[in-house]
């Protein structure tokens, strides 16, 4: 057993719609919580990922997680989590895949 659901669709549908379902919840609460209130979220939201094989979910994650720690929040953290969601769904899980996401997300952190 490889620790990941690739090939096992069914599995992968729930873990993505469970994901989802995260990534909505912390969506409402966000306009009202700290930073810091919401990165115990986006670190579990980053373990089932990464259990799952999720890749690019994962390296999201990282980098919603770093502009959590530099303090944003409000209608910022709204478009990281749609970003987020964006890596969930994603059907491709190689590191091409990864690094736009990460390139996506760079550009996003520097700005």
């Amino acid at each position: 057993m490889t620790g990941s659901l690739e090939g096992d669709g069914e599995g992968l549908a729930a873990v993505r719609a469970d994901l989802t379902a995260r990534i909505a919840a912390i969506d409402v609460r966000a306009p009202y919580a700290c930073a810091r209130d919401l990165k115990p979220d986006i670190n579990q939201i980053r373990l089932i990922a990464h259990r799952a094989g999720l890749n690019p979910a994962v390296t999201v994650a990282h980098f919603v997680d770093s502009a959590l720690s530099r303090g944003e929040h409000g209608a910022l953290v709204h478009g990281w989590l749609r970003v987020l969601g964006d890596a969930v769904a994603c059907e491709r899980q190689d590191v091409r895949a990864c690094d736009a996401f990460a390139a996506a997300c760079s550009v996003r952190l520097s700005g």
